[in-house]
């Protein structure tokens, strides 16, 4: 059996270049990983709310995202789909719709029917949520614009969740454990 000994007084080299070349890589992924993450956010004033659960989505189900500045613009993945100047909400409307067929088709809860006039069922209706966050000072009518393309026939999108920050009193509170 032939074993290789090293011999102690001969200095070996490392070399260091591939190892540098992967932290710089890891370096990239990461900085490209956390801008994506924030790309449904646009930096909005929310309104403070006395009460209020963190918003924890599940990462499996479709929800889509829209942010009203305080001019009433509406901004999706830094996208505007709706300038009030030009009164057009189309691209919000064909936004909703394909948001809503998403949902239909590949949420875990992918809608419940529901009863028409007749007694018969009508066609499936999206149980995810839309998440729209309005700058504290946008006006309501913005709000309810959006509120009335998300009845549409193609969109029915009836669940709502506004965003809303956080009191600082009431988050000291629940860092400190209620103090």
């Amino acid at each position: 059996m032939n074993i290789n000994k090293h011999d102690a007084d001969v200095e070996m080299e490392m070399n260091m270049t591939p190892m540098i070349d992967v932290v710089f890589l890891l370096i990239i992924f990461f900085m490209i990983i956390t801008d994506l993450t924030q790309q449904d956010l646009e930096e909005l004033k929310l309104p403070v709310a006395v009460s209020a659960v963190e918003d924890k989505p599940d990462p499996k189900i479709v929800r889509p995202v829209m942010n009203i500045l305080h001019t009433g613009e509406v901004i999706v993945k830094r996208e505007t789909k709706y300038d009030p100047e030009s009164e057009d909400l189309s691209k919000v409307e064909a936004f909703l719709a394909d948001q809503a067929r998403q949902m239909l088709a590949g949420g875990y809860k992918k809608g419940w029917d529901y009863l028409n006039s007749e007694g018969k069922s009508g066609p499936k209706i999206p149980d995810n949520p839309l998440l729209i966050r309005a700058d504290q000072n946008t006006p309501f009518k913005y709000i309810q614009r959006i509120m009335e393309v998300c009845g549409k026939k193609g969109i029915q999108i009836w669940k709502l969740e506004l965003a809303a920050a956080e009191d600082e009193k009431a988050k000291e509170a629940r860092k400190t454990g209620g103090e």
